[in-house]
């Protein structure tokens, strides 16, 4: 069993040259194309890719433009950040500006939505 291990270790370090090489052997000792090998070896690491990505679970919502009715941007913001109204403006001003960060995938949404809604133009990251 510690071979098969130490066998599986290597062949995750194998570089392009190392895959080759072990295409030829394969070839040449075993019959087996080196098409099969490469797609063989290819796959494995594309398995691994794709069970180390995730998906995001924190956005930030940007405003990125007030659009047309800026007033009523201004208001919005204030009552989603809790914020004065003074601050509130100077947050809309600034666009491309953050309005909240790290918040939920439904948080999100909801504030994109009303921005959307009154008119501004927003962006999650």
């Amino acid at each position: 069993m510690a071979d098969i291990k130490k066998l599986a270790e290597e062949l995750v370090n194998l570089t392009v040259k190392d895959v080759n090489e072990l295409a030829e052997i394969l070839k040449e000792e075993y019959g087996i194309e080196p098409a099969a090998a490469a797609v063989a070896v290819a796959g494995g690491a594309a398995a691994g890719e794709a069970e180390g990505a995730a998906e995001q679970t924190e956005f930030d919502v940007i405003l990125k433009s007030a659009g047309g009715s800026k007033l009523a941007i201004v208001k919005l913001v204030k009552e989603m950040t809790g914020v004065g109204l003074k601050e509130a403006k100077e947050v809309v001003d600034k666009a491309p500006a953050p309005i909240k960060e790290k918040v939920s995938k439904e948080e999100a949404e909801s504030l994109k939505s009303q921005l959307e809604e009154a008119g501004a133009e927003v962006e999650l990251k």
